[in-house]
């Protein structure tokens, strides 16, 4: 699109800038930067989740010869269907607030309309890319899909008809702990997860830590017991937080492997993250556990098409006074297998 060119000097006198800059807001991305979720796109607006019943396996018991044996049952099959929910940001551009105005970090130029639609669209993108973390750390962490004021769009435990683990509690504040009590709580919980997924393979687990939880792990006697005469030592001399590393700007403050877990100290934001107190354990390179499915938006031109990631559509103003707006997309995050989602707290 051309330059407004409705007036010939710039909003401003400024003929000179020394600098320019916008202030950036962090936002939190490390689960959908995992690689976790699988995503899917379908042209229907809704899914549908099948799943077996628990498989008759069993050590077959002896029988008379010529006599009934055991009787093998029959698995049943369960039918789950669920709608894609719909998420949509309008907005606005009127043709006064582009009319003269200097570009930003130029010294002399007239923002043509595009430039200000690309400029907004890029904030757009950031809320939802922040919604998308919000919905994937909600599955990872909770066995639940909420919506922006916390409401529960969809409880994976009660549609999947799975019992929802007991949260674990981990003493961290002992004055004087038994030796190795905290790798057998590992073990216990590797144990159980392991139990949980039955016949699935994982290839290890992540402990996803608030920042109350983490401070009182990495001041507990047997994980620095742990780190001293061996190579990972250094690990003690350096702060807790790296404000240097790309694992701060990638999501985390911090990470370090122990009693065969990553454990990671979730960096949140913008009301996005999980409980100061609390870690949640998630397994690791299960096929099929989390996955996201795009349906198609509601515009004519979109109907039986295969859903994308994100929508964006601009249209003039019947009065043409400006361009109209619209992003959306059409997403559901779920996990199919959410009793593997085990929880701690660090008790009192």
């Amino acid at each position: 699109m051309s330059v407004l060119d409705i007036f010939d000097q710039d909003a401003f006198s400024v003929t000179t800038m020394s600098d320019a800059m916008r202030e950036v807001k962090y936002v939190p991305g490390f689960i959908s930067r995992l690689g976790l979720f699988s995503s899917t796109s379908i042209d229907t607006l809704d899914i549908a989740i099948e799943k077996d019943a628990e498989q008759n396996v069993f050590i077959v018991p002896s029988s008379p010869r010529g006599g009934p044996g055991k009787t093998f049952g029959k698995n049943r099959r369960s039918m789950r269907k669920l709608s894609v929910p719909h998420f949509q940001v309008d907005d606005a551009i009127y043709a006064d607030e582009v009319q003269s105005v200097r570009a930003f970090g130029e010294e002399r130029a007239v923002e043509t309309f595009q430039g200000r639609i690309a400029k907004r669209g890029a904030e757009v993108r950031q809320s939802f890319a922040l919604t998308e973390e919000y919905h994937k750390l909600c599955v990872v962490t909770k066995g639940q899909l909420l919506d922006a004021d916390g409401t529960v769009l969809y409880d994976y435990f009660e549609e999947m008809g799975e019992a929802v683990p007991a949260e674990v509690g981990w003493d961290l504040t002992a004055a004087n702990p038994a030796d190795g009590v905290l790798r057998q709580r590992a073990t216990d919980l590797a144990r159980s997860m392991g139990a949980a997924l039955d016949g699935l393979p994982f290839s290890g687990i992540l402990a996803i830590a608030g920042n109350g939880f983490w401070d009182k792990l990495v001041k507990h006697k047997e994980v620095r017991d742990t780190f001293k005469n061996y190579t990972a030592a250094v690990t003690l001399r350096q702060a807790t937080v790296d404000i240097n590393s790309q694992s701060v700007q990638s999501g985390i403050w911090g990470s370090f492997p122990l009693f065969d877990m990553t454990w990671v100290n979730y960096r949140g934001g913008l009301d996005v993250g999980i409980d100061d107190d609390e870690v949640k354990f998630v397994p690791m390179g299960v096929p099929g556990l989390f996955r996201s499915v795009f349906a198609p938006a509601d515009y004519i031109e979109t109907v039986n098409t295969m859903g994308l990631e994100l929508y964006v559509k601009q249209f003039r103003m019947q009065n043409e006074k400006g361009i109209s707006l619209e992003y959306q997309n059409n997403v559901i995050h779920y996990c199919t297998r959410p009793r593997v989602l085990m929880s701690g707290r660090s008790a009192a």
